[in-house]
């Protein structure tokens, strides 16, 4: 019987909605649009915050947003922006309520021109994730020059509250880098993961 402990990511310390979800969804390459979206929204209302604050609050965004569908948030208009500010469930900041619903407009425009926003955002490391084999968590960067060529391009196609560190984060959320440590537990299962995140 291996009674050793689990070792994982500095991070992910303790609290179980935190343990959860760096074992089960950080860094597992996304290539669903929608998820693309809500991290977009969950990234850009993080700014400022730390991201247990948004995890804990994400249920209640996926409920605001109407599940992150980007056709329903481009529509938002005023009365809605002013609903969304009244609801204690989520971060209420009038610029992050108001990127989202400009980032929805940019997220479809990139869809229509690239066929999903997978395609275009998949780009930026190849096609394929990035894997770094960091030791500790100092190592890691905040933003790279994949991140800083991404950021530029966004803000280019008008999407808000996606700067280089915005970006990165999205890129290490979303499985486009492994950044978990070697030492963790997650770093070798992704590695056997297929590109789309899938088992081999």
């Amino acid at each position: 019987m291996n009674n050793q402990p689990v070792i994982r990511c500095d991070w992910a310390g303790t609290e179980a909605l935190y343990v959860a979800y760096h074992d089960q969804e950080w860094g597992v390459p996304v290539h669903d649009d929608r998820t693309l979206f809500e991290f977009l929204v969950l990234e850009g209302a993080q700014a400022g915050l730390s991201w247990s604050t948004i995890l804990r609050k994400r249920e209640n965004y996926r409920l605001a947003f109407d599940g992150f569908d980007p056709v329903k948030v481009a529509q938002y208009g005023d009365q809605k922006v002013l609903e969304l500010l009244s609801n204690a469930g989520i971060v209420r900041n009038r610029l992050k309520i108001s990127a989202a619903t400009q980032n929805a407009r940019s997220f479809l425009k990139v869809q229509e021109e690239f066929g999903s926003f997978d395609a275009y955002i998949w780009q930026f490391t190849g096609g394929k994730p990035i894997v770094n084999t960091w030791k500790t968590m100092a190592e890691i960067p905040a933003e790279t020059a994949e991140s800083r060529r991404l950021s530029k391009d966004l803000i280019q196609r008008g999407f808000r509250f996606v700067g280089p560190t915005i970006c990165y984060a999205h890129m290490q959320a979303t499985g486009m880098v492994n950044d978990h440590t070697v030492d963790c537990f997650r770093y070798n299962e992704i590695l056997s993961m297929r590109t789309d995140g899938a088992i081999k």
